[in-house]
């Protein structure tokens, strides 16, 4: 019987239509979830919203904690004690909280219940098959993508000393040189804060058009290492 809850909730087998339509099911739930956390007002039926919702959440947590030797391949009383320290089984528990505790109120002036429980929407990610793929693919490419964004980073502070040299008058400090570095890198270009000096505006030029080139890197990247994802589980299917 657990093993059976186990393949239902978490595996998401594409010929297992119960766990398709729990899957479905979930992701539905999470969005109504969400519907109360855009009134500033509560009234009754977000009231009973919220209620039924959390009362999902706690459910489908319960029934992960006690199927999670299935999920860890492991055996013995450790792998249960363990479960709720895993991130996903904290942003369970943390969408939970707020509406079956009484802190909701003595948190009420900070809002920070209220922020706990936008929480629930990462957990969109544990029942999309492509959000899971995107994120085997952010794992498996992540040295590639570290290089681009060290290559980035660096690009970004040497454009900003190079210009805050050039320019002192215009920048007050070396962190709004930092700032126009990365509105230039990004091609978004603000507008508030802009180099006046002809050899600023040319390594401004220079900064927006290398910015494409790096920009894009991560994009053909990801979308590689989707391809190959995509193709790998359509060969295990």
């Amino acid at each position: 019987m657990r093993k059976r809850i186990y393949e239902i909730i978490e595996k998401a087998n594409e010929n297992d239509q119960i766990s398709k339509a729990y899957d479905t099911f979930m992701i539905i739930t999470i969005f109504m979830s969400i519907i109360p956390l855009c009134f500033s007002k509560q009234n009754s039926t977000l009231d009973t919203i919220d209620k039924i919702t959390a009362a999902i959440f706690i459910l489908d947590y319960v029934l992960r904690l006690l199927t999670a030797d299935f999920a860890s391949n492991k055996k013995g009383g450790f792998v249960f004690i363990s479960y709720p320290f895993k991130p996903m089984a904290i942003i369970d528990l943390l969408s939970i909280l707020p509406s079956v505790t009484s802190l909701s109120h003595a948190f009420k002036v900070f809002r920070v219940l209220r922020l706990l429980k936008a929480l629930r929407v990462f957990k969109f990610f544990r029942y999309s098959k492509n959000i899971r793929i995107i994120t085997n693919v952010l794992i498996k490419k992540r040295d590639a993508l570290l290089t681009v964004g060290m290559l980035a980073l660096s690009y970004i502070f040497v454009t900003a000393l190079i210009i805050f040299q050039v320019e002192p008058s215009t920048f007050d400090n070396f962190f709004q040189a930092i700032y126009w570095a990365t509105v230039s890198l990004t091609t978004v270009g603000y507008g508030d804060i802009y180099p006046t000096s002809a050899i600023g505006q040319v390594i401004s030029m220079i900064s927006s058009f290398l910015g494409i080139a790096i920009v894009a890197l991560p994009s053909g990247i990801i979308i590689s290492g989707y391809q190959d994802e995509v193709e790998q589980n359509n060969q295990l299917a």
